[in-house]
């Protein structure tokens, strides 16, 4: 330990240096060979300190590659690379020089990811700089600041020998205060790939460009004739508007020879915005949608996109294969979402883009697969499971990767995606140095693949399913670099699965054992299809009440495939936040036809009628129920003389509805009575009404005294109305001037039957207005007008 000490500080005497470099090569070999590699003009003792602190000190400056011009260099190129270094460390770094190091070719696709994963710089292994004519000097570089550079250096100057791919290092030299020397204080390692002339046998590539998005919209349609979608937030807008995720992911895949795999859900929810669409707000608030002009222009030049391209649907709403083959198959109704979904998405895509889409692909998150995601896949009808060489590995000792297209049996062909290149562009790719080492790693693996063999080969490519903005287009760059390579050529998936496969690649499906826990932490649990299942037996119910079932089964059913979709991996409160309010908004919906409460009903007498209302508030209409009336206690109150009755009932949209039924009570008091809903094969629809019939009989005797009575009110009216008709006449009879003295009143009687009028007549000449034509517009008064004179003696008048 003291001898190990002492062989780090420095010692004046090259004697006593001398013994103690021999006690360190009989103590241990590997310190002798470290020794031997110092060079010769280098003081010991510094020579030593130089090589423990390059090994400690490679990473005190942090060098970024920005770009790489050309990414695919050939003869007669320049090559440039440009870029920033930021000083890291506590010191000012003095004397400092990038430059460029060209390592040998390497051979084999792990090699590269070797390379890649080195941040260390190793002596020897990063090679020596390209002479100091190519390389930018800074005087000091302060710490925390970064300087940016630009190296230029002709191809031929590279000395580059046979195709390959070379590592190229970037490398920042100075020196410290601490470490005054010069030493390489940082490195950046990135890919040359190096065939300037056609390859003789070129590697179809076949690129999958995803169009998925998460869940917008939701089960509600609004409560008018139009059904207003609603969305659960203005998201989507955002991602198609310029400049956003799905716009950038349209206007680079246009220009690039690549298979479209598309959501029919995005297309739904798009397609939604191009009209009248509402945004879900605070409880049961919305607001309306604004961006209709910018769903037009993004579906427009999407149809123009995908005009000449091969198209692959998804099922509706890319549901979780995964999720469903290891919770759901135990709960009934699952696989039929699947197949509602698969079935949906060709009629999507083609009344959207006005193409005819492929729809026998199926592609389970990450490709992994086991046997029964392959069952739940081909289930809904898909020949076509993407896979990914991660999941679906060699077994055989290839020496090469070999084609896609793996027949796995049962007339199922699995389509093996190579896993370096599909995940070549995960990670944050917002700083342009990542995107520049992404791009060139990726065509560093793709032309090592091709120069493995020179057999055809088809190789599939399918990346994360929703890459981000700056994802997207290091892939568009570095895929428009690949598709002007000289050793790949362009292929679309049909062709890829369709071609000859490789017989020594494996075809033997891993077992359910090896599929990725971290995967499956993210699978929707076997409560989510239940509730899944919940929903559905709740609609089922619902629908066959309805006039047009469509308004209701359509917009459910689309939501249910949402619930399903991959997009809620990593977002299990928000799915079942999702799943909750679409279930929610259907029980609103039953409960819109209900039966109105009933207070307690009298009746009096041994039968009456009971009229019980059912409201519906909906748009449509319903139909196909029964109302069923029942009595707790058929012995003191029968309906239709029996314990129960039925009718069928029929309510217009916004309208309620009486239904009345008849009644009989052998005794009084009270009696519990219930009202339910059915549907017409026996199910209970609502909630039922219980109400109570009060039951108060009416006898003969009280019949009698309450007819007597009303007899007595007649006949008093009557006597009442002749005593006034009485007093009509005689006030005629005396005139306006009194009673005439000398007029005789002769008595009436059967001897002379004259009335008061005809009298009148007699005494004064005028004759009788009862021979007069009838009036029927001037009818005569009931009474005349009342004398104000004193009555007659023993007379009596009724004011």
């Amino acid at each position: 330990m003291a001898e190990a000490a002492d062989f780090q500080g420095t010692c004046p005497s090259p004697a006593r240096r001398w013994l103690r470099r021999t006690g360190a090569l009989l103590a241990g070999a590997p310190l002798l060979a470290g020794l031997l590699q110092l060079s010769a003009t280098t003081p010991a003792g510094a020579a030593e300190q130089t090589s423990a602190k390059a090994a400690s000190g490679s990473q005190t400056v942090s060098v970024s590659v920005d770009s790489l011009s050309p990414s695919i260099p050939t003869d007669g190129d320049t090559l440039t690379v440009s870029g920033t270094v930021t000083n890291n460390g506590k010191q000012t770094v003095t004397d400092a020089h990038v430059g460029l190091r060209l390592g040998q070719a390497v051979s084999t696709r792990s090699a590269i990811d070797t390379v890649a994963n080195r941040t260390d710089y190793v002596q020897g292994v990063d090679g020596s700089e390209i002479g100091d004519k190519y390389t930018e000097k800074f005087a000091k570089l302060t710490p925390g600041v970064a300087e940016p550079f630009t190296l230029s250096v002709p191809v031929d100057k590279l000395d580059l020998g046979d195709d390959g791919v070379y590592p190229l290092g970037v490398s920042l030299s100075g020196q410290t205060s601490a470490q005054p020397w010069e030493q390489v204080l940082g490195i950046q390692r990135t890919f040359l790939p190096w065939q300037p002339d056609e390859a003789d046998t070129k590697t179809k590539t076949t690129y999958l460009w995803p169009l998925i998005s998460g869940v917008h919209m939701t089960a509600q349609t609004g409560s008018n004739e139009q059904q207003t979608p609603v969305f659960l937030n203005d998201d989507l807008a955002k991602e198609i508007s310029p400049g956003g995720r799905l716009d950038q992911m349209l206007s680079l895949g246009k220009d690039l020879d690549v298979t479209w795999v598309i959501d029919p859900d995005l297309l739904a929810s798009v397609d939604a915005m191009t009209s009248s669409y509402k945004i879900q707000g605070d409880g049961d608030t919305t607001t309306t949608g604004t961006h209709q002009a910018v769903a037009k222009a993004w579906l427009a030049e999407l149809q123009s996109a995908v005009a000449d391209k091969e198209v692959v649907a998804l099922p509706f709403a890319d549901p979780d294969l995964a999720s469903l083959a290891h919770n759901g198959t135990s709960v009934t109704g699952s696989l039929s979402h699947l197949k509602d979904a698969t079935d949906v998405a060709a009629s999507t895509v083609e009344t959207v883009l006005h193409v005819t889409p492929t729809t026998d692909f199926a592609w389970p998150v990450n490709g992994a697969v086991d046997p029964s995601i392959i069952k739940v896949a081909t289930s809904a009808g898909a020949d076509k499971v993407i896979a990914r060489s991660d999941s679906l590995q060699e077994t055989g000792g290839l020496s090469y990767t070999p084609s896609a297209a793996r027949p796995i049996g049962g007339g199922t062909t699995a389509v093996v995606a190579d896993s370096r290149l599909s995940t070549a562009f995960e990670g944050d790719l917002t700083r342009a140095g990542a995107a520049t080492l992404a791009e060139q790693r990726f065509l560093a693996q793709s032309l090592t693949l091709d120069l493995q063999t020179d057999k055809q080969r088809s190789i599939v490519v399918a990346p994360q399913r929703m890459p981000t903005a700056s994802q997207a287009q290091a892939m568009a760059e570095a895929l428009t670099t690949l598709q002007g390579s000289t050793w790949s050529e362009s292929q679309d998936l049909t062709a890829a699965a369709k071609a000859k496969p490789d017989p020594s690649a494996t075809t033997r499906i891993p077992s359910s054992s090896s599929y990725p826990s971290s995967l499956r932490k993210q699978e929707l649990p076997k409560s989510a299809f239940e509730q899944i299942a919940a929903t559905q037996d709740k609609l089922d119910n619902f629908r066959v009440i309805l006039t047009d079932e469509s308004r209701v089964v359509t917009p459910f059913g689309r939501a249910m495939n949402r619930e399903m979709s991959t997009s809620w991996r990593g977002q299990a409160g928000e799915a079942t936040n999702f799943r909750q309010s679409v279930l929610d908004y259907l029980d609103d919906l039953t409960n819109q036809v209900k039966l109105i409460d009933k207070s307690e009903t009298k009746l009096s007498g041994r039968s009456a009628t009971i009229p019980v209302t059912v409201q519906n508030n909906l748009v449509q209409g319903v139909d196909h129920l029964i109302l069923r009336l029942t009595s707790t206690n058929p012995t003191r109150l029968k309906i239709k003389g029996r314990a129960y009755t039925e009718q069928p009932v029929t309510v217009n949209g916004g309208h309620s509805q009486s239904v009345k039924f008849t009644t009989s009570a052998n005794a009084n008091g009270k009696v519990g009575v219930t009202a339910q809903l059915y549907t017409e094969d026996g199910q209970e629809y609502g909630q039922a009404v219980n109400f109570d019939v009060k039951v108060t009989e009416v006898t003969a005797t009280v019949m009698l005294v309450i007819g007597g009575g009303v007899l007595l009110l007649v006949l008093a009216g009557f006597r009442m109305y002749t005593h006034r008709k009485r007093a009509v006449a005689r006030q005629a009879e005396e005139g306006p001037d009194g009673p005439d003295d000398e007029a005789t009143e002769e008595p009436e009687g059967p001897e002379n039957p004259k009335s008061p009028q005809d009298r009148l007549k007699e005494e004064s000449g005028t004759p009788s207005r009862a021979d007069d034509p009838e009036q029927p517009s001037d009818p005569t008064p009931d009474t005349a007008p009342e004398s104000a004179d004193p009555s007659g003696t023993g007379e009596r008048v009724d004011r």
